[in-house]
């Protein structure tokens, strides 16, 4: 579900690696270092110290490289950004731990090119509508999930649930924007997304529709749920490193959040 513009939405965004913008088609923008403003899709905003960053939109898409000298694997997580203002709070998340990504909107690369940018790992950011309204998405898991680790959000859950058959239906306790709740997850799961966290955890909600839970695909396996039973998290059976999320771990209402992306990165350095 897109999220409105709200304090925690519209965050100071400082990275400890800097980064690098390739900068094709118009004019580079500049900004002040301490902005961050998510616009509709035809307008994006990113924070920059103009010192050492530059910005290009590129056909309405943008992307950004964070190099980082200490990270051995120097493959990009690729952002797939399905025209959502959380998206650059994932990204800023992982800027925080280093980790060299780009970002693209859903509608600027296709998946053959993501296929030979032969990505370390996938990010499928949260945005509005259905996975049919997600771009590349829905085709990314299904032709990249068993061979490339994908983390699904919000979206990027719907996504997963749906290439394997599952059905994406309205919530049956209707639209939740900004709700706070306790998520609880199988500690058995092998899948480590929520290693390290309380059971349950406090996390942020943000969606009108849900993955069925009664008609849940055979090759997923759920692993994390709320106190009424609504699916909050889910894994391939055999392609472990295929998973994702309902709610917002880049929320500042998620307190485990950047922990969740952090078991993320942790799992991709396992491969």
């Amino acid at each position: 579900m897109q999220t409105l513009l709200t304090p925690e939405s519209i965050r100071i965004c400082s990275f400890t690696s800097p980064f690098k913008i390739s900068p094709t088609g118009t004019a580079a923008k500049s900004l002040t270092s301490q902005e961050f403003s998510a616009q509709p899709p035809s307008s994006v905003k990113f924070p920059l110290d103009n010192k050492s960053h530059g910005l290009s939109i590129r056909g309405g898409s943008l992307k950004a490289v964070v190099k980082s000298p200490n990270n051995m694997d120097t493959r990009p997580i690729v952002v797939i950004d399905n025209y959502d203002s959380f998206t650059y709070n994932l990204c800023q998340y992982m800027g925080e731990l280093g980790i060299n990504f780009e970002v693209y909107r859903n509608d600027a690369i296709s998946v053959d090119e993501l296929k030979r940018k032969n990505p370390r790992g996938i990010l499928i950011s949260p945005g509005p509508g259905t996975p049919q309204d997600s771009g590349i998405s829905l085709a990314t898991v299904v032709e990249l999930g068993a061979t490339v680790p994908i983390f699904g959000v919000c979206m990027g859950l719907q996504c997963i649930g749906e290439a394997f058959g599952g059905k994406v239906v309205r919530s049956p306790y209707g639209v939740v924007h900004g709700k706070s709740s306790p998520v609880y997850y199988d500690e058995k799961a092998s899948n480590g997304l929520f290693a390290g966290l309380p059971n349950p955890f406090t996390a942020a909600r943000y969606h009108s529709l849900v993955v069925e839970r009664d008609d849940f695909p055979d090759e997923l396996e759920i692993t994390a749920w709320t106190e009424d039973g609504l699916v909050m998290a889910a894994n391939h059976k055999k392609y472990r490193h295929l998973q994702g999320v309902q709610f917002h771990p880049e929320s500042v209402l998620t307190p485990e959040g950047k922990g969740i992306i952090q078991n993320f990165i942790k799992m991709l350095e396992g491969n």
